[in-house]
């Protein structure tokens, strides 16, 4: 039975109940995270912590919870739920007020949720049968540098790539590529490793920065700058990276083969790369 956290009570997921006054529910007036579990060992969470405080402030909302309390929060939960490996989702909402009303409650009072859930591990070789992306018109507002539970556009964009045979949609805003629907970008040319920079038009992605810390580390040539929607179509490999789903090699884009459909070298020397930090974290050696 999984067990989940609301609102500082541990309960069984079945006895969770939201008002359905919540504004999370009314406005998707709320922030989330989602944060990889390995071994019982949170993948980078202080960066998660940050990125979710980060967001709240983009709303206005303040913490309810500091540090040391989130931490204590997230590891009971994962304490309480079996598996070595797991994906925690953790979001906070402005919370439940009287009347619906478009205007913030002068004393809000916080919806708090966390959930746990198993997590596959993700094997190199699972990853290197790739995936299928196609661009698409980024249709999202100007701040998607927020992780704001407010996901309709991103859900649409997923759906028509996948109504499209596609698993991602790659978004392109004034001829600039700028991340997935669900998944930060990365591409490579001539042997460089390209990432868009961050700002309101990307979710700053806790992956992403592990990867350039990565590349850094190990004499990877990698760069951080816009992307062309040209360049993006010559690129030699495309990456799809995100705290599940890893580093996802893109096969096909827009129904052009890539690469003989086979992961190319930069990726493979990352994904190895990417995999030993994992172990080490396991290991409780992050």
């Amino acid at each position: 039975m999984s067990i989940v956290y609301l609102n500082g009570e541990f309960l069984p997921i079945e006895q969770a109940k939201v008002s359905v006054l919540d504004r999370g529910f009314l406005f998707g007036d709320g922030v989330y995270e989602v944060i990889p579990v390995y071994g019982g060992h949170c993948l980078r969470l202080g960066e998660h912590l940050k990125r979710l405080q980060d967001s709240l402030d983009g709303i206005q909302l303040k913490n309810p919870l500091t540090i040391p309390q989130w931490e204590q929060a997230l590891n009971e939960l994962i304490e309480k739920n079996e598996g070595e490996d797991k994906s925690v989702y953790l979001q906070l909402s402005r919370g439940a007020a009287p009347v619906r009303d478009h205007l913030f409650p002068a004393q809000p009072r916080p919806t708090i949720f966390i959930m746990s859930n198993p997590l596959k591990p993700v094997s190199k070789e699972t990853l290197r049968t790739g995936i299928k992306a196609v661009t698409l018109d980024d249709i999202r507002w100007q701040a998607c540098n927020i992780k704001a539970t407010a996901l309709l556009a991103n859900t649409l964009l997923k759906q028509q790539a996948a109504s499209q045979g596609a698993t991602e949609a790659i978004l392109v805003r004034d001829g600039l590529a700028t991340e997935g629907s669900a998944s930060n970008l990365f591409i490579v040319i001539d042997g460089v490793i390209i990432t868009p920079p961050i700002g309101p038009r990307l979710l700053p992605g806790i992956t992403r920065d592990l990867i350039l810390e990565l590349a850094e580390a190990n004499k990877l040539p990698h760069e951080v700058r816009d992307i062309s929607e040209a360049e993006l179509k010559s690129a030699n490999e495309i990456w799809m990276t995100s705290s599940t789903k890893e580093i996802m090699p893109v096969i096909e884009l827009d129904g052009k083969v890539l690469a003989n459909a086979q992961p190319g070298p930069m990726w493979e020397r990352m994904i190895d790369l990417y995999q030993a930090y994992k172990v080490k974290l396991r290991q409780g050696a992050e």
